[in-house]
């Protein structure tokens, strides 16, 4: 919008300035062009600038031809640039080419469709990136809120894909690339990465001077950043420039007492490099005074003496000379003491140690002790390692709550004298079982709670005496209270209890439409509880509510359930159970009538499990007893019952193909010896009888 309102200015000063004003015109929207061509939004600028150059007057055919040269070559390069207006773009192209002439145009549009294809599938990818960035955010410092990162990351998107993507038009030039960087940079303005990646890709393009533009602009929106101007002295130091690195290195420093001490040991290493051990040896000397030196200046240098120039006696003596002012930092006496391991100078190593852990606070010489006892457990006889590790237990008892009962030797101290590495003379399982033992050891005289034992959460005392390097990750495993574990029930919500086998079914066959079938299919889950009274708050009031508008027949079935005891119950108790009931019958006057409909045909009954309807006549004959009769009746009756209350089970039972055969003989063999009239299984649903 900024370049157009630029352009608009610029024609509107040129309008009346004739043939000189419209160049100035031109050479204005070439400028502009330079840099917003290849922006996505950049079409209607592109259609502007060739809508001027048509509206050109042209006194001759000469001026014609060029003016038509002029408009053919903007819109050469608008049609392969992926903007949002590229169809379109394309379009007016070829109006323009036929217009002139069609046989020069169909070689000219033939030479540019695959490029205009090309550039129009770049345009598409390139919509989904620049879609995701809010073009109205402001150039901020960063911050941790999500909207900033989110916005960070569509920027690493966008500006990779204009890195990688192999269909890029311009690769030779990189304009697109400097473009994004540049519309990057208006946005992440004080962003250190986004400056870095922008050098570090012109320098890796070959664009060397262009890379230290970009660092000095860089150190412009970001004056106090250390890490821009280590990378902008790397880079001039890697092309040769070393007065400007210098330069640099120099402004790092500053003032002596805001200089940091990695200031000055990065300008010794960069003397060493380019100038020389006489340049870092002059400078060390005069740094060590600077009061914002600190051990690791000391620590630097002398095993850059050591590695680099080879002179390990003047390593020993920069390292002796810290040591007279740096003998109370525990690990400058590691520095030192790996420096002398280095030289196998085991005498002098000891004699460290003793010195160190003369001066040093108890509080402070854990480390210490910790790596002069691992020293002479590597090096040393048994004797002084014994000896050492004794000393270490006195010296470090007064910092534990133990006191007494930490001089003591355990067989935790013979695993870590024994072990190298990671490799343990013992298993795992042994090391966690010492472990706790030893916890126990320091808590013998403490009262503990008998579930943190059991649970093992008392299992993180960080005094314990564990050889270094065990994890204690062992030790604060939570186990499980199995007193409160309950069989698993799949119906079961969380918060809530199961209900009764019994409560269950009273509940289902109250509010279902099909009683029954909610009635066998919770007699027949293995998972209920049955020690439950209580369901989302129901009283036993309530339940004895619906048992008195549950009917006879479905609470003498209900009642004659046995209680389920395991994971599952016994199928033949309940078969026996369901076949041996008398149920009482309560529609007693559609039942009179059963009689006619039994002598009409069949009666039909529809099976509980299997699906499938059947129908069984019962045997008229003069043989046919009385008692027989009054079984058949009652049958009849509760068949005509149930068919008026459900015909079809929601839950069925589990089948069990060998023992209903076996059921079937043993009923069908006793059957035919008695003479008896026997019900049919209630797994089938079928109705048998036979007469001797």
């Amino acid at each position: 919008m900024l370049r157009r309102c630029y352009i608009r200015f610029i024609r509107k000063v040129n309008d009346r300035k004739g043939v000189e004003g419209q160049e100035e015109t031109r050479k204005a929207f070439d400028f502009m062009l330079s840099y917003v061509g290849a922006d996505i939004a950049s079409g209607p600028v592109w259609m502007e600038y060739i809508a001027f150059l048509k509206s050109m007057p042209a006194a001759n055919t000469q001026e014609e031809t060029q003016r038509m040269t002029a408009v053919r070559k903007a819109y050469q390069k608008a049609v392969v640039t992926p903007t949002h207006h590229i169809e379109q773009l394309w379009r007016d192209y070829e109006n323009f080419e036929n217009s002139v002439s069609r046989q020069l145009a169909k070689g000219l549009l033939s030479e540019y469709q695959p490029k205009y294809n090309s550039a129009r599938a770049v345009y598409r990818e390139l919509k989904k990136y620049v879609d995701e960035i809010d073009w109205n955010m402001l150039a901020i410092p960063p911050t941790d809120s999500c909207k900033d990162q989110m916005q960070w990351v569509a920027w690493k998107r966008l500006l990779a894909f204009e890195k990688g993507n192999p269909q890029r038009i311009d690769s030779a030039s990189n304009k697109r690339i400097i473009f994004s960087y540049e519309q990057c940079l208006m946005y992440l303005y004080h962003y250190p990465d986004i400056w870095y990646d922008y050098a570090t890709w012109q320098a890796k393009s070959g664009s060397m001077d262009a890379a230290v533009k970009v660092f000095q602009r860089a150190l412009k929106a970001l004056p106090e950043s250390e890490m821009l101007k280590y990378a902008y002295a790397e880079l001039e130091e890697s092309r040769g420039s070393l007065q400007s690195a210098k330069k640099l290195y120099e402004s790092l420093l500053g003032d002596a007492a805001e200089t940091t001490t990695l200031a000055h040991i990065q300008f010794i290493r960069f003397l060493r490099r380019n100038e020389g051990v006489e340049a870092a040896r002059k400078y060390f000397l005069d740094a060590r005074k600077s009061p914002s030196c600190t051990y690791h200046v000391y620590v630097a240098y002398a095993l850059m003496a050591f590695c680099l120039d080879k002179d390990p006696k003047v390593a020993h003596n920069v390292f002796e000379a810290g040591l007279k002012q740096f003998m109370h930092e525990p690990v400058y006496i590691l520095e030192y003491a790996d420096f002398l391991s280095c030289l196998n100078d085991d005498r002098n190593i000891r004699a460290l140690f003793e010195r160190a852990l003369s001066s040093l606070p108890q509080e402070e010489s854990i480390e210490v002790w910790k790596r002069f006892t691992q020293f002479e457990k590597t090096y040393g006889d048994l004797a002084s390692m014994l000896k050492v590790e004794q000393r270490r237990k006195e010296a470090l008892s007064g910092t534990s709550e133990e006191g007494a009962s930490a001089l003591e030797t355990s067989l935790l101290d013979l695993i870590s004298r024994y072990s190298f590495k990671d490799l343990w003379p013992c298993s795992s399982k042994d090391l966690d079982h010492l472990s706790r033992q030893e916890w126990l050891s320091k808590n013998i005289g403490k009262k503990v709670d008998k579930s943190a034992l059991s649970n093992g959460s008392a299992m993180t005392d960080k005094s314990t005496s564990a050889p270094s390097g065990v994890s204690t990750a062992s030790l604060k495993v939570l186990r499980p209270d199995t007193s409160q574990m309950v069989i698993y029930d799949p119906r079961q919500h969380h918060g809530t209890t199961v209900p009764s086998n019994t409560t269950t079914a009273i509940l289902a066959a109250s509010n279902l439409s099909n009683p029954m079938a909610t009635v066998v299919g919770a007699a027949s889950n293995p998972l209920s509880n049955p020690t439950v009274s209580m369901v989302d708050g129901v009283s036993s009031n309530a339940f004895d509510e619906v048992l008195k508008a549950t009917p006879p027949s479905l609470s003498a079935f209900l009642a004659g359930l046995p209680s389920i005891e395991g994971p599952a119950p016994n199928v033949d108790i309940v078969l026996s159970i369901c076949l041996q009931n008398d149920y009482p019958t309560v529609q007693t006057k559609k039942a009179t009538s059963l009689p006619s409909q039994r002598t009409a045909g069949p009666a039909p009954s529809t099976s509980d499990l299997s699906g499938s309807s059947k129908s069984h006549p019962i045997p008229s004959n003069s043989s046919f007893r009385p008692r027989d009769r009054q079984l058949g009746k009652r049958k009849d009756q509760e068949r005509q019952e149930e068919e008026e209350s459900t015909t079809v089970q929601s839950q069925p039972l589990q089948r069990d193909a060998f023992r209903i055969r076996q059921m079937q003989k043993a009923r069908g063999g006793s059957a035919s010896q008695t003479g008896s009239v026997s019900y049919g299984s209630a797994l089938s649903g079928d109705l048998s009888g036979s007469t001797c």
